[in-house]
């Protein structure tokens, strides 16, 4: 598939400060492809370099080194350009909170150089739920309603790309999920997002491909059902009937944990290994004399192997 952003060699060094005494390297040599019409979710720790790498792609931030292509065009050499293909919702809220919305996003508009179009504004608008507030002053919204207003003003020049960072920061569940529909009809319209969250379920609900950031490195970029079927563990949980004070030595091969307060045996095992063990492992329990009165299996949701990832040394990240 067609890349509409190709970051080569990115790296950023920013420079010393006080009170800190030397300079920090914020991006270490970022290679990525950005796929046409695709939902990507960046993951990575606070302070791992998702905003920066953000931000240097959109033009906000100069990259100490490497290079950035948005639908061709060098973010650089022909900033406009590049410019124009982006959208960008970041965290913070930045509007004229005396300024009605509609003024607010034709104003956006404006900003590009287009001519005034008051139907795709208002197109914008009635897809966000934002047409009847339209002439409503922006300080008399709520939190969610200003958050759509940002993707409103961002969408009001016609990206093909648009940056989410923490989209849903602040906002309740049930607005997280009228978001989280939103974001599928903008795909679904031709646009790609790239969106930054520190709700794994919001990436697990989305995305189609995941990347991780750490300590300013990409450690990992794989598409999520690849990656939940590669790095993924699935558990096997005996309920006991009696409770234990500690796992049998006669199980130790099986690395068995014990949970629940001891009524609990769980065994971890490797979706992809040929054999799970399981049958060997129901075969142990019983020669012991283990009664269990039912039986729970659980796979490993995209946070935890998000977290075992980041704890990892750097050698074994790769799936």
């Amino acid at each position: 598939m067609q890349s509409v952003i190709s970051v080569t060699h990115l790296s950023k060094t920013y420079a010393a400060r006080p009170p800190r005494q030397a300079a920090f390297e914020a991006l270490k040599n970022v290679n990525l492809e950005i796929r046409r019409g695709e939902i990507f979710a960046l993951l990575g720790p606070n302070g791992a370099g998702k905003t920066t790498l953000i931000s240097i792609v959109c033009g906000i931030v100069t990259a100490s080194s490497g290079q950035v292509l948005v639908d061709g065009h060098d973010n650089v050499k022909e900033y406009r350009a590049a410019r124009a293909k982006i959208g960008l919702v970041p965290q913070e809220l930045h509007t004229d909170a005396f300024e009605t919305v509609l003024k607010t996003v034709s104003f956006s508009r404006g900003l590009w150089g287009l001519a005034p179009n008051p139907a795709h504004v208002e197109k914008v608008l009635r897809t966000l739920s934002l047409w009847d507030k339209k002439d409503n002053q922006v300080r008399a919204l709520s939190g969610g309603m200003k958050r759509r207003l940002m993707i409103a003003k961002a969408l009001a020049h016609e990206p093909q790309i648009l940056f989410l960072d923490e989209p849903t920061a602040g906002v309740d569940v049930e607005l997280r999920k009228d978001m989280w529909n939103l974001v599928r009809q903008l795909r679904a319209s031709g646009v790609t997002i790239i969106l930054t969250t520190h709700y794994i379920q919001e990436a697990e609900e989305m995305a189609d491909r995941v990347g991780v950031i750490s300590k300013g490195s990409l450690i990992l970029v794989e598409e999520k059902a690849v990656l939940m079927r590669k790095l993924g563990k699935k558990q096997l949980a005996l309920h006991l009937t009696t409770k234990l004070d500690a796992v049998p030595a006669a199980l130790a091969a099986h690395r068995l944990e014990l949970a629940a307060e001891g009524s609990e045996l769980v065994y971890s095992y490797d979706t992809q290994a040929e054999r799970t063990g399981i049958t060997a492992l129901l075969q142990d329990v019983a020669s012991v004399g283990i009664r269990f009165n039912d039986v729970v299996t659980k796979e490993s949701s995209l946070e935890e192997i998000f977290v075992s990832l980041v704890r990892r040394d750097p050698a074994e990240r790769r799936p």
